[in-house]
């Protein structure tokens, strides 16, 4: 038996023009049934950090050639409106969302072109600015031009990637003393049109780091809300995870769990390549060391293969604020591990278990403490941001080209 489609548009369809007046944002799937084809983007195999999308902005309407026509108004002269500018393609980021899953469903995005020009010097509407919601993080790079065009960190910031096109003069634009009557019009200018990457680097407070198994997962579900897949093999964690740490009433960091790094990971080696990015975003890496690993590694080499490999990908990670600890607590000799470690590395190591909960009140305490003297550091050091009323004042967009002899549209009149 086949399932009846009625009522359901496809990603690709085209429905903005239903929209009410005002920007538009961009549909990802229609239905006229509530979650009957959206609850896929909620599954965790759908996470996307890196999209490559083309942007058009909407082309300028075109001018029209037009006379003045009415009783007793012999040589009523050109009354040809110019067309509507066309819609800007916008990038807007918008909390409450970790992936850009939403955005991948579509791979073309062109915003709404403006109207043509009417009779009586009417001027044609202008189209719909187009806004396409990112998670905060995202940065957009132009595919051609290798550059960066915005890093959307905060929320509520948007960067203009593709501008309409202007609207083309009508008739009533060319007449002169010597030119009474013209009998052509500008046809619209073309939108700009760019291909884009969007990478998605995950804002968060804490990063948990660790090879495979190391229990960041279970550390992550203990800690806050967040169900992460967790199981007894490595590689559990193929995407990165996110949750809300609440201490007392007033007090909270977001907490990321990172997929398990291996040696070689910033040449590409296990999932530790597509991930290592997100690592850039925190201010505070939670370092986890397994006490007894199943391959008969020794803790300590594996600590400092990850350390080397986070310099390999960017030498200023390994100057980010560190908090080592030995998970997996409970299990017997866990505390000469620590101590080794210790020794070894001339630093305080925690022992915690997210099993029993042991150490783990210390832990949000040592984070709370390294949080709080980063974020007065920052305030110290950084000014404070220059903002600017207009957010298209900030906007990095192609340099404007110079004004060409515009193309002709000639014809007679009626």
């Amino acid at each position: 038996m086949v399932a009846s489609l009625a009522g359901f548009r496809f990603p690709g369809y085209d429905a903005y023009n239903e929209l009410p007046a005002g920007p538009r944002f961009a549909p990802e799937i229609h239905t006229d049934k509530p979650g009957a084809c959206t609850e896929f983007l909620d599954k965790p195999d759908m996470f996307v950090d890196r999209v490559e999308i083309y942007v058009k902005g909407g082309d300028g309407g075109r001018g029209i050639v037009s006379f003045r026509r009415e009783k007793y108004v012999p040589r009523g002269g050109p009354d040809g409106g110019d067309g509507g500018k066309g819609g800007d393609v916008i990038l807007r980021a918008v909390p409450g969302t970790d992936s850009l899953a939403a955005v991948a469903q579509r791979k073309h995005y062109r915003a709404e072109s403006g109207k043509p020009g009417g009779p009586n010097n009417r001027h044609g509407a202008d189209g719909q600015d187009l806004i396409i919601p990112v998670p905060p993080g995202t940065v957009v790079r132009d595919r051609d031009r290798g550059h960066v065009l915005r890093d959307l960190v905060r929320p509520g910031e948007e960067v203009v990637v593709a501008r309409g096109g202007r609207g083309g003069r009508g008739n009533k634009a060319f007449a002169t003393p010597t030119l009474r009557t013209p009998r052509f019009a500008e046809p619209g200018e073309p939108g700009e049109e760019r291909w884009l990457i969007l990478e998605l680097k995950l804002i968060a407070d804490v990063g948990l780091l660790g090879l495979p198994n190391a229990g960041k997962s279970t550390l992550l579900s203990r800690l806050s809300r967040a169900k992460p897949e967790i199981a007894d093999y490595p590689f559990t964690t193929k995407y990165p995870n996110l949750g809300l740490v609440v201490v007392g009433e007033d007090r909270s960091f977001v907490l990321a769990d990172l997929p398990g790094l291996i040696e070689g990971a910033h040449a590409g080696h296990g999932l530790g390549h597509e991930f290592l990015r997100h690592v850039e975003r925190t201010r505070v890496l939670v370092h986890l060391v397994e006490p007894f690993p199943a391959d008969g590694s020794d803790p300590l080499h594996n600590y400092r293969v990850i350390r080397r490999e986070l310099e390999l990908h960017n030498p200023a990670l390994v100057h980010r604020p560190e908090i080592i600890a030995v998970s997996k607590g409970d299990l017997p000799g866990s505390e000469e591990v620590r101590q080794r470690l210790a020794s070894q590395l001339q630093r305080p190591v925690l022992l915690i278990s997210a099993v029993t909960g042991l150490g783990l009140s210390d832990l949000v305490a040592q984070i709370l403490q390294v949080l709080d003297r980063e974020q007065a550091r920052t305030a110290d050091t950084e000014p404070e941001p220059v903002r600017s009323s207009s957010p298209v004042s900030q906007e990095i967009t192609s340099p404007p080209t110079e004004q060409e002899q515009p193309v002709l549209n000639k014809t007679t009149p009626d």
